[in-house]
C-alpha cells in the first residue's frame, strides 16, 4: 500500500515545516516539501493533512496487554486490552507486561498476546518477568530470553518498595541489572530492568546503591510510577539528575486530597528543576489495576487504568503550554524508542517506520497510520481486532 500525507504540519519530532510524507509499505519512503512527490501509474491513498499537525506514533512502555490485576481475588482481573483501544488513543507501539499476577498469568500468553496485537496492526515488545524474583521467564533466563526472544526488550516490571512485591535484596536486584545488561548487549536491545516503585519508605535506595557500588550504568535501569507520590518524585529527580531516565505514569485526574504527583504536575516539576526532558518517558500502565490500600492492608477500591489518559494527558501538556508540540512528540514517542533501543521508531523521517498520528487544531486525533497501514481515519477507528463486534448499521 502507498499513502501520501499531504501539507501537515510535521514534527518529526523536530518542526519540519510544511511537508508531504511518502510512506510505501511499512515504511517512510520520504519527506518533501510540498507537491514535489509525485505518484503516476500506482494506486495511492491520499490523506489530506493541511492545518494538522503530524507526529510519530505514541509509543505506550508500560501496558498490561493480558489485562493485569487480581489484588482482589480471581474476579478482579483486568480484562486483555483490544487494538481498537489502542489506536483510538494514538498509541502505535506497545511494551507489554506482565504484574503482580506471574501465576495466573504466564510470559507464553504475554508473547502470544504480543504476537496477535502485531497481527492485527501495531508494533508490540515485551518484558520478561512480573513482580517477582525470580522473574518468570520464557527460556529460562532473562538473558536468554533477550538473546533469543525477539520481541523481548529486558525484564520487568519487577517491585520494589511495594508490600505486593517479593521483597528483593539488593544483591538479586544487582544480579537482575546484570542479565539485562548482559543479555542486551548479546541480543543487540537495550536490556532494560523496568522496575515498579510502591508507596514503600525505601523509594529508590537500591537504584542509588545500584549505581555507588556497582559497574551497571544508571540508564540500564528505569523506574516507574515515580510520580505517585511527592517524596518518591523527589527522589525520582535526584535519580534523573545523576544520570538515570525517569517513566512517569498518566492516570485520572488525582481525588482531591490524594498525594498523587500527576504527569502534567511532574513534568512542569521536571522543567522547573532543569531535568532534561529528554530522560523522561511516559506510559499509561493500561489495562492494569489501580488498587487502593487502607492502612491495614486491606484492599478498599479497584480501578482499571486505560490509555485514555495518555492521551488526555498529551493534550493537557499543549492546552496548558506546559510544553510545545515538538517537546510532546518527545516524550509520548521519541525518548522511549531511543531509551528501549526500538528501530524505526519514534521519528518521522525517510527509511523509519511508517507510524503517523494527525491531529486537528483542537488536539483531536483525525488519523493513525500503523506501519503504513490507515488504523484511523477522520476520527474514526477502522481497526478491528480478530473478535469484534460486528457494526450494525
Amino acid at each position: 500500500m502507498i499513502t501520501l500525507v499531504k501539507n501537515g504540519s510535521v514534527f518529526g519530532p523536530e518542526p519540519l515545516g510544511q511537508k508531504d510524507i511518502l510512506v510505501a509499505g511499512r515504511t517512510i519512503a520520504a519527506v518533501e516539501e510540498p507537491g514535489k512527490i509525485r505518484i503516476d501509474g500506482t494506486p495511492c491513498a491520499v490523506i489530506e493533512a493541511a492545518g494538522r499537525s503530524v507526529l510519530p506514533g505514541f509509543i505506550d512502555s508500560h501496558v498490561h496487554i493480558l489485562g493485569g490485576g487480581g489484588e482482589g481475588g480471581p474476579a478482579t482481573r483486568a480484562p486483555e486490552i483490544r487494538v481498537e483501544e489502542i489506536v483510538a488513543c494514538g498509541v502505535t507501539t506497545v511494551i507489554g507486561c506482565l504484574g503482580t499476577d506471574g501465576i495466573t498469568r504466564h510470559m507464553e500468553s504475554l508473547l502470544a498476546k504480543a504476537r496477535a496485537l502485531e497481527a492485527e496492526g501495531i508494533t508490540t515488545f515485551i518484558f520478561s518477568g512480573s513482580y517477582e524474583i525470580p522473574p518468570r521467564t520464557i527460556t529460562g533466563s532473562v538473558r536468554s530470553d533477550l538473546v533469543l526472544i525477539d520481541k523481548v526488550v529486558g525484564a520487568g516490571e519487577i517491585a520494589l518498595s511495594d508490600h505486593r512485591s517479593s521483597q528483593p535484596t539488593f544483591e538479586e536486584i544487582a544480579r537482575l541489572a546484570a542479565e539485562c545488561r548482559v543479555g542486551g548487549m548479546l541480543g543487540g536491545k537495550a536490556g532494560v530492568l523496568h522496575l515498579h516503585l510502591g508507596d514503600g519508605p525505601r523509594r529508590l535506595a537500591m537504584l542509588f546503591r545500584l549505581s555507588r557500588e556497582t559497574e551497571i550504568p544508571p540508564t540500564q535501569v528505569i523506574p516507574t510510577h515515580v510520580n505517585r507520590n511527592p517524596e518518591l518524585f523527589e527522589e525520582a529527580i535526584r535519580w534523573a539528575a545523576a544520570g538515570g531516565y525517569l517513566d512517569l505514569t498518566t492516570g485520572p485526574d488525582p481525588d482531591p486530597g490524594s498525594t498523587e504527583v500527576s504527569a502534567e504536575k511532574a513534568i512542569a516539576l521536571c522543567l522547573k528543576r532543569q531535568v532534561p526532558l529528554t530522560r523522561l518517558t511516559i506510559s499509561s500502565d493500561s489495562n492494569g489495576s489501580l488498587p487502593v490500600f487502607g492502612p491495614d492492608g486491606k484492599l478498599v477500591r479497584l480501578t482499571i487504568a486505560t490509555q485514555r489518559d495518555l492521551i488526555r494527558t498529551f493534550r493537557v501538556l499543549l492546552q496548558q503550554k506546559i510544553v510545545g508540540i515538538e517537546d510532546a512528540a518527545r516524550l509520548f514517542s521519541t525518548n522511549a524508542a531511543t531509551f528501549y533501543k526500538l528501530s524505526g521508531k519514534g521519528e518521522i523521517r525517510p527509511g523509519r517506520d511508517g507510524d503517523l498520528i494527525i491531529f486537528d487544531d483542537h488536539l483531536e486525533l483525525m488519523d493513525v497510520l500503523a506501519l503504513g497501514r490507515r488504523m484511523m481515519a477522520a476520527g474514526k477507528v477502522t481497526a478491528r481486532s480478530t473478535f469484534s463486534p460486528v457494526d450494525k448499521d
